[in-house]
């Protein structure tokens, strides 16, 4: 043993009371019962992480670039503490760094204006509002990207909404161009898929619940390309859910109008606890911000209380790093379930577009396992078993794992899936790549 003593010679006014400090003895190195050469991960994970380091590298560059660009529109928007205090009431005037936040949120995401509120419910909420701001009775959406997410099919109408005001209700009628065979954009088919009444097309930037690819923002550019093409005057919508600060530039760079996303999804940066975001052109976010309130209060209104401001801003300043922990993290879950045989979207080592890993099961009880393994893996409710049922939004039984601090926060570390073929489970965040290690051992007993 060596001793570490803690007494300092201090000046001591004549007055006052001296404490002293005891000694404290620390064991010698020799003495430490940890050995560096035990490893906490499966043998499965430990191969994979050894065969990742250059894609591991390759993200931290990324991370690096979109930090630089969070941290300019931080110093570009002259970010202070007082921006932190929040407001009450109608949340008038500048609104304790309201402001200021979307000056900043616009600038990262290369956008004219944005919109970040907390009275967003969710992602599915912006886009509903971004959506209701470009169509109009007699108007045409186009889904160019396949089927959009299952929580959209009742705001679109392709689900009975019973009447509570789907687009459907309000005359606006919907079309999709499917998928190729490979997963992604039907190049030839959306080369002439728009009429003169196409007035907004979508693209779901996101895998969502399809097995197919997710799309690059060279992709979406050149989608947006042959959509003006053929009908300028067709507004280009993009949910961004689970794509931002994969790239290092958003869609508004490449001609979307709007963009829309949640902030307990990759910009919340795993620590804002509600909200959303559309960014994109200045008139069609003021659109949307009068379908969010009501016409004519615009977008200088709505309160935030000020530790849900200081979250915001936080939050969106640590995306860039957390969003990197999830991309390794996606990484090593497709490296070790494609090594033992099962299908995965995207493949091993592949550029990713998303935060997504989809890994096929193939049957109702491996996708439950999978998921019971994960929640049994979190620090939240691990004590919990999942079970499948009826989730408001959803066409299917879902099963989720989320073990988060934030209700529904999938960035901090989720998996989940429907439960219909092929039995997929979507996997995403992860506030560090050795979550995924430490979870994927407790998956591989089970599965």
């Amino acid at each position: 043993m060596w001793t570490l003593s803690c007494a300092i010679p201090v000046a001591y006014p004549a007055n006052s009371v001296r404490v002293s400090m005891p000694s404290v003895k620390v064991p010698s190195s020799s003495q430490i019962s940890f050995q560096h050469n035990e490893s906490p991960f499966v043998p499965e994970v430990v191969k994979a992480v050894d065969s990742l380091h250059s894609e591991f590298r390759a993200v931290d560059n990324l991370v690096a670039c979109n930090t630089s660009r969070v941290l300019k529109a931080f110093q570009n928007a002259r970010l202070g503490s007082h921006h932190f205090s929040g407001s009450t009431g109608y949340g008038h005037d500048e609104a304790g760094g309201r402001e200021a936040l979307d000056q900043a949120f616009a600038e990262i995401v290369g956008a004219e204006s944005a919109l970040v509120r907390s009275q967003f419910f969710s992602g599915t909420h912006a886009i509903t509002c971004a959506l209701f701001a470009f169509l109009r009775p007699g108007d045409e959406l186009l889904a160019v990207a396949g089927a959009p997410y299952d929580t959209l099919e009742e705001v679109i109408g392709k689900r009975d909404s019973n009447g509570l005001g789907s687009l459907k209700d309000f005359g606006v009628e919907y079309r999709e161009v499917p998928l190729a065979e490979d997963g992604g954009l039907d190049w030839d088919c959306l080369m002439h898929a728009l009429k003169p009444h196409t007035k907004c097309a979508l693209i779901q930037r996101s895998c969502g619940y399809s097995w197919r690819q997710s799309l690059s923002v060279n992709e979406i550019g050149r989608a947006i390309k042959m959509i003006k093409m053929q009908n300028p005057n067709c507004l280009v919508m993009v949910d961004n859910c689970y794509g931002e600060f994969v790239e290092s530039i958003e869609p508004p760079a490449v001609g979307a109008d709007l963009i829309a996303g949640s902030l307990i999804k990759n910009p919340g940066g795993t620590i804002a606890p509600c909200g959303g975001y559309i960014a994109g052109k200045k008139k069609w976010v003021e659109a949307a911000a009068a379908r969010l309130s009501a016409p004519g209060l615009g977008i200088d209104c709505g309160s935030t209380p000020g530790d849900v401001m200081r979250a915001y801003f936080q939050g969106l300043f640590l995306s860039p790093q957390m969003v990197g922990e999830a991309i390794k993290g996606a990484f090593l879950i497709a490296e070790v379930m494609a090594s033992k045989g099962y299908k995965v979207q995207p493949l091993p080592r592949v550029t990713r577009h998303d935060t997504v890993q989809a890994v096929q099961l193939g049957s109702r009880e491996l996708l439950i396992a999978f998921c019971e393994a994960v929640q049994r893996s979190s620090p939240v409710a691990s004590y919990t078993k999942p079970v499948a049922g009826s989730t408001p939004g959803y066409a299917s039984e879902v099963i989720f794992a989320d073990g988060t601090f934030i209700d529904g926060s999938t960035s901090e570390l989720s998996c989940d899936g429907p439960l219909r073929e092929p039995f997929a489970v979507y996997c995403q965040g992860g506030t560090h790549w050795t979550q995924w290690g430490l979870v994927l051992g407790e998956v591989l007993k089970h599965i």
